[in-house]
């Protein structure tokens, strides 16, 4: 860029303008990025750099220099793992034993979801300290508006993001990557450019040519299912969205294809919204192979259920409605859902909805990509499970799953499992000899 591009050092977090500079004056760090707009950015969005594994990296310096996967057991798949894995073409919602087949020095972790809340509010904290405008996305990522803040901070928003990444990595001992943009689409979209440790800048000039070349399916809301259909129409890069006439595109996609068009050119109006109502609770997993096994689907289950519950407790939230949805090999969505009698937060009672509504569709035949569970109509914890009072059998089933939610915040997921959540032996840590005892299935 020219001499009217303003420059900044990440490291430093030192603000200057130099044309086309390739170190920072003040620490000669190399680590610098520079944008026309770049002052005048307020919108961001932080992801957390393969949150699970790197929590569990800063916990045991052992980790640090080795490819780390968290997930289940042999028979399990992968929640996510970190970047020396990803090399080996491990990806989340890869089978393990397929994962430890392209990686086989991976160290394999438990999933500890009490202790991956307990960092993502740390760095929320961290955040709602800089802006009331924080609107999560979900444990590891959320969305900035920096609108305003510069007086107080007496910086502008990219420096302050800047320091906010720093600080992170020098205090909680994990990385994100930033992106920075005029509205929320864009600063998303910036985020996934550049990662680990990434801090991208997309402005309203060069977002239209930077979006140009991608397939449509980086636009947020266009899915397979959408993607095929507009690729009928002539239409599987952005760049054809932007060509296309608005009045073509709105009679062939209609309202669809005038947000599409929209996007195209990064036009999102969307506000950073602290206060939207949060409508509901889900987890999901998509298979690298379809499935059709009722008991791996089961197990599978049973993880999501439990990852829905622990969101719910951290958010001290419940619910009325369980959901299941499903995903066929032809890419068909199913969802079933059933009321419950009162709502609730608790996975067992999650499950056994879920399970029920599975029974009808999972007959070993019919083959799956992807299966999840969500929780809707949501209220405040303390009007859920009530019925526990007057039911003997829900109490103890109640008072069973919050031991184990004690025991695991204590001592990790891995110290307590349901039966159905046992598997194979896994890889020990240190290349020790696989364990014989069965232990809790992971996913997600």
């Amino acid at each position: 860029m020219g001499v009217s591009a303003a420059t900044l050092c990440r490291d430093c977090t030192a603000l200057f303008e130099a044309p086309n500079p390739n170190r920072c004056p003040e620490c000669r760090s190399p680590r610098l990025v520079s944008h026309e707009e770049l002052t005048a950015l307020t919108i961001a969005h932080v992801d957390c750099d393969a949150f699970f594994a790197a929590v569990e990296k800063r916990d045991d310096p052992a980790l640090r220099d080795v490819p780390v996967i968290v997930g289940g057991g042999r028979r399990g798949v992968v929640s996510t793992c970190c970047y020396l894995a990803r090399i080996h073409g491990v990806r989340s919602a890869m089978p393990m034993f397929k994962a430890l087949k392209a990686c086989p020095d991976a160290v394999v972790v438990r999933p500890n979801f009490q202790k991956y809340v307990a960092v993502g509010r740390e760095v929320r904290e961290r955040m709602q300290a800089l802006t009331p405008l924080v609107q999560p996305l979900s444990i590891d990522e959320a969305f900035l508006d920096l609108s305003g803040t510069e007086r107080v901070h007496r910086a502008p928003a990219a420096v302050v993001m800047a320091r906010f990444a720093r600080e992170v990595e020098r205090d909680i001992g994990i990385t994100v990557s930033v992106g920075l943009a005029p509205n929320k689409f864009l600063a998303k979209y910036a985020s996934d450019e550049d990662k680990p440790r990434g801090f991208t800048v997309i402005g309203k000039t060069d977002a239209a040519r930077r979006l140009a070349s991608e397939p449509v399916t980086r636009l947020p809301g266009v899915g397979p299912a959408a993607a095929r259909r507009l690729a009928e129409g002539g239409v599987t890069h952005v760049a054809h969205l932007q060509r296309a006439e608005l009045t073509d595109l709105m009679r062939r996609f209609g309202e669809t294809g005038q947000r599409l068009k929209r996007l195209a050119h990064g036009t999102d109006d969307r506000p950073v919204d602290p206060s939207s109502e949060r409508k509901s609770v889900s987890a999901e997993q998509t298979f690298e192979e379809d499935i059709s096994d009722r008991h791996t689907l089961l197990a599978l289950l049973r993880h999501l259920s439990e990852k829905v519950s622990t969101r719910l407790k951290a958010a001290e939230i419940g619910g009325r409605t369980v959901t299941l949805k499903l995903k066929t090999r032809d890419f068909r969505t199913i969802t079933r859902a059933q009321q419950l009698g009162a709502p609730t937060a608790m996975a067992h009672r999650i499950f056994a909805t879920g399970k029920t509504l599975l029974a009808g569709e999972a007959d070993g035949t019919r083959r799956f990509r992807l299966i999840g569970i969500g929780v809707t109509h949501l209220v405040p914890i303390d009007g859920a499970d009530m019925e526990e009072l007057f039911d003997p059998e829900r109490t103890r089933l109640g008072k069973a799953e919050r031991a184990m939610d004690t025991l695991r915040s204590r001592f990790g997921d891995d110290a307590v499992v349901y039966g159905l959540s046992l598997s194979g032996p896994r890889r020990r840590r240190g290349g020790e000899p696989p364990a014989t005892g069965g232990r809790g299935q992971g996913s997600g």
